[in-house]
């Protein structure tokens, strides 16, 4: 399990893979110079509910991986990620989708709110 450390306050852990697919989809909004929300749901022992926080491309982000190997990326998990990151709710994990899936379904199977 990896964690994503944001403004060196706010730590919250997600499997490595997931970790590597979030890290791209961020990395290519703040390169774009664009803010935008992210909200996971927190773990039950840390009291549930949902935490979210503003992305911008002036605060530091940590990707802390547990494994040493990079995991192989799914371009269409990536691809679903990203519509959640640029849809008004902003950024929230979906489930990982086969490799051709994206293709196949409508933007509203993917756009799960959070």
């Amino acid at each position: 399990m990896g964690k994503f450390v944001y403004d060196q306050s706010v730590k919250v852990t997600f499997d490595d893979r997931v970790l590597a697919h979030l890290m791209v989809v961020i990395g290519a909004k703040l390169r774009r110079g664009e803010a935008f929300h992210f909200t996971w749901r927190e773990d039950l022992s840390v009291g549930g509910g949902r935490t979210t926080v503003w992305v911008h491309p002036g605060v530091s982000i940590v990707y802390k991986f547990s494994g040493s190997r990079q995991p192989a990326l799914n371009r269409a998990w990536i691809d679903a990620l990203a519509m959640t990151a640029n849809s008004p709710s902003g950024l929230y994990v979906v489930s990982e989708p086969a490799e051709n899936e994206l293709d196949e379904l409508p933007e509203s199977a993917i756009s799960i709110v959070p």
